[in-house]
């Protein structure tokens, strides 16, 4: 599968089985459609309807982004691993409060795991872990939702403050501000949340189970909230570890953002450097110790959508990812 990135201003049209991108000034690029399967849309671009019921009868995925980067919606084509079951069983256990406890438990254990699991690549880390680490055991004694999500904001909160042990000195994290980003290392890391949460909901999509009914998340009218509990998951696993990276490396540089009145973006060359990295990681196989074959990240991704299905359906009892090596 591939994802296929539009930055610039200008048109998108169809042609037969061809995609054609025009850009202002007057450039053209065509792009057969079994060559893509999501389109990330982040310039400005005229649709036709021709070109958009063309693309959902293909199956294909469009997400779009603002002006600053950040995600605004999807086209998703008409579902067609549609199961009335497994929405029902999804219910179900939303419905249930110790099944749905036990649900979000899990995308919590998830996420705090790859969040030790990072730091413990870094020294001074060893005090931030242990608190990381204490939250999740104050998880385990909560009853109620909203009380497990104040002891994974508390650790997420711990473990933005270690950042500032081993991220170069450019990027000082300071207080985790989302809406909007007022610094470059919160810039990038709401760009890179917004990428796992479209790529979380592509591989969905590519199931039975319906995006709106979630867990952790309260499910929402103007949001898929299972994209969400699964995304806390792989958050840290690949968006940070990207992040990591590039600004350990020198790979992005403050000139990579603009700066707006108390706003801060990543510009197009920032993005650019960003989403290189990201389909790198997305493509990049690991031994699945159970499957006993190679398989990308992407994979697991939606491995983990099928794993979630087994537990609502009570094949199999549903334990988070943990990257093992």
């Amino acid at each position: 599968m591939r994802n296929y990135y539009i930055f610039s201003n200008g048109r998108i049209r169809r042609k037969e089985n061809t995609i054609y991108i025009e850009n202002e000034q007057g450039d053209r690029k065509a792009i057969p459609i079994e060559d893509v399967d999501t389109i990330h849309i982040f310039g400005e671009v005229d649709l036709n309807t021709k070109l958009l019921n063309f693309i959902c009868q293909q199956g294909k995925t469009v997400h779009f982004y603002n002006y600053y980067g950040f995600y605004s919606g999807s086209l998703m084509p008409r579902e067609r691993n549609v199961s009335g079951h497994i929405v029902v069983k999804q219910v179900e256990h939303f419905l249930d409060p110790e099944r749905r406890f036990y649900l979000a438990y899990s995308f919590v254990e998830g996420a705090i795991f790859h969040m030790v699991r990072n730091l413990r690549e870094y020294k001074n880390t060893d005090e931030f872990q242990e608190k990381i680490k204490k939250e999740l055991s104050n998880a385990v004694e909560t009853t109620k939702i909203s009380e497990l999500m104040g002891c994974e904001g508390r650790a997420r909160d711990f473990y933005y403050e270690a950042f500032n042990t081993f991220l170069k000195s450019d990027f000082s994290m300071g207080k985790r501000e989302k809406r909007p980003p007022r610094n470059p290392i919160n810039a990038l890391i709401s760009f890179a949340n917004s990428m796992i949460y479209t790529t979380v909901l592509n591989e969905i999509y590519h199931t039975q189970l319906n995006p709106t009914v979630s867990y952790l998340h309260e499910p929402s009218e103007r949001r898929y909230s299972l994209s969400l509990d699964i995304a806390e998951i792989f958050k840290p696993l690949l968006a940070d570890a990207i992040i990591f990276k590039l600004i350990n490396n020198n790979m992005i540089k403050l000139d990579d953002f603009e700066e707006d009145v108390n706003y801060c973006y990543l510009n197009d060359s920032g993005r650019k450097k960003f989403i290189k990295e990201f389909d790198q990681k997305l493509s990049t196989t690991i031994k699945h110790r159970k499957l006993k074959r190679n398989v990308s990240y992407r994979t697991i991704i939606r491995i983990e959508c099928y794993k979630l299905i087994k537990h609502l359906i009570g094949d199999e009892v549903y334990v988070p990812f943990k990257a093992w090596w």
